[in-house]
């Protein structure tokens, strides 16, 4: 592909001049609906991701990081705030970010840092104006297109022609080779591995003889789960539905994973970028998702519910400055933790009410004391009718799933205890078990006081119809 300038007038720089001002740099590289366990240092059976794996072998990867809502937008919101859904008021993929909320980069810029954003925003379907908090604006509409996107490139418009990923990595290495006398905060927003998939042909094809078969549970979801889980089999977000266009389940696990190569491929030329402008080692560089994604567990191609699946993500940090041993972290970790956490290594103050905590401590030391218990949060969408209200509790070992109905109604939807240590797969409910009835009442109680310690309390949902079939609206797929 050929280079492309999409910065001022000025040209970039190929090294960075020297700056006095030594306080860290921050470079988030955010995917899209990627799995905690679609990396090879996750020990994927046959994706392969070398530049991911380097950041894993010069840091921390932390193998237990969870999304606090598994929906697009909200958790970006979660990650830019370090606040719950319910508290930022992002609860859906149409909402805007806050006008005046805090987040990280807002802070960081009235510090002195440099702040850029490239890729995909994802809050506001309709609007790709620049953003408060930021020096520097390169995002679109909606989605974005995985070829050939229009770009809002700091107030103009304009298609660039390419692979979407290459696309943004180009910009986002042309403005790291800015010279610059201040640190920079730069977040990178891929559109993989989110569907409808489409790989860069290099990569096309690169899964064609591996054999994919349906987990045991894409058609019998377990022991003890709700009806709706059944209904939902047909629908976009089952695996026996359209599996967004590709009709065929081995020809839908393929393409999302053969966009993965890519985003790989980004990793390493943001990460040689670095090098190159001796800020490399003085980079706080974290790789993560914004939700994870079913690939036909418990019979869901989609994300919304609680299963591990949709909740767990991948998440990398290398900071060799703080991180002085590279190695894995089994702490609980979540979306609401980034922006504390990147403004603790920074010397910032935390966003106004952050719910989450930073994770700095544990960096240092494995052994760090952590929280033992979180909560989660995702609220029914009438655009995507297909998942029902969801709350829940996790701890180290326990699952608690409610599916409230909302407006005080009681509820249609049976809840769902797993025994996580002895059951990860959660395919047997332990809801109903008499012995297990300690348990939920434990982990009940524990949602409720963290629903009231979050401000969620009256926690305010719509009410749950049930799942209904028709396809969304082509426009906000």
């Amino acid at each position: 592909m050929r280079r492309r300038s999409f910065l001022a007038a000025s040209g970039a720089a190929s090294v960075s001049c020297a700056r006095r001002d030594r306080r860290p740099n921050v470079v988030v590289i955010l995917t899209d609906d990627q799995r905690w366990d679609c990396m090879s240092c996750a020990g994927h059976p046959f994706l392969k991701t070398p530049h991911m794996d380097r950041l894993a072998a010069e840091g921390l990867r932390f193998r237990n990081a969870f999304v606090t809502t598994s929906l697009c937008s909200p958790s970006r919101a979660s990650l830019l705030s370090g606040l719950y859904a319910h508290s930022h008021g992002v609860t859906n993929n149409f909402t805007e970010y806050p006008q005046g909320l805090d987040s990280y980069p807002a802070i960081l810029r009235q510090a002195g840092y440099r702040t850029a954003y490239i890729g995909k925003w994802h809050m506001g379907e309709n609007n790709d104006e620049p953003r408060s908090g930021f020096d520097h604006w390169i995002s679109h509409r909606g989605q974005g297109l995985y070829n050939d996107t229009e770009f809002n490139i700091n107030g103009r418009r304009r298609k660039v022609s390419g692979y979407y990923t290459h696309v943004v990595t180009e910009m986002a290495c042309d403005w790291l080779k800015q010279p610059r006398q201040t640190p920079f905060c730069l977040i990178l927003g891929h559109k993989a591995p989110h569907s409808a998939n489409v790989p860069e042909p290099k990569y096309a094809r690169i899964f064609d003889d591996m054999k994919i078969e349906p987990p045991a549970t894409a058609r019998d979801p377990g022991r003890g789960k709700g009806e709706w889980v059944r209904r939902r089999l047909k629908t976009w977000h089952g695996v026996e539905g359209p599996l967004y266009g590709n009709h065929d389940y081995g020809r839908f696990v393929r393409t999302y994973l053969a966009t993965i190569p890519s985003v790989d491929d980004s990793v390493g030329r943001i990460y040689d970028t670095l090098r190159q402008t001796g800020e490399l080692d003085n980079t706080l560089l974290v790789f993560l998702a914004d939700n994870g994604c079913l690939l036909g567990e418990h019979g869901a191609v989609d994300k919304r519910v609680m299963w591990e699946e949709s909740i767990r993500v991948p998440m990398l940090v290398r900071y060799p400055e703080a991180i002085r041993e590279a190695g894995t972290r089994d702490q609980m970790v979540l979306n609401i933790d980034l922006a504390p956490s990147l403004l603790d290594f920074c010397g910032g103050r935390p966003p106004a009410g952050a719910h989450g905590r930073s994770w700095k401590p544990v960096a240092a030391r494995a052994d760090a004391p952590w929280r033992r218990s979180w909560h989660y949060e995702y609220n029914y969408e009438n655009e995507f009718p297909y998942t029902p209200n969801v709350r829940g509790v996790r701890t180290d070992s326990w699952k608690y799933i409610h599916y409230p109905n909302g407006a005080g109604q009681a509820d249609t939807e049976l809840p769902e205890l797993y025994n996580l240590a002895e059951d990860p797969r959660e395919t047997n409910n332990l809801a109903a078990d008499p012995s297990a009835r300690g348990k939920l009442d434990e982990l009940r109680a524990e949602l409720a006081r963290l629903l009231a310690e979050t401000g969620a309390a009256p926690d305010n949902m719509p009410v749950n119809p049930r799942i209904r079939f028709e396809m969304p609206d082509p426009k906000i797929r």
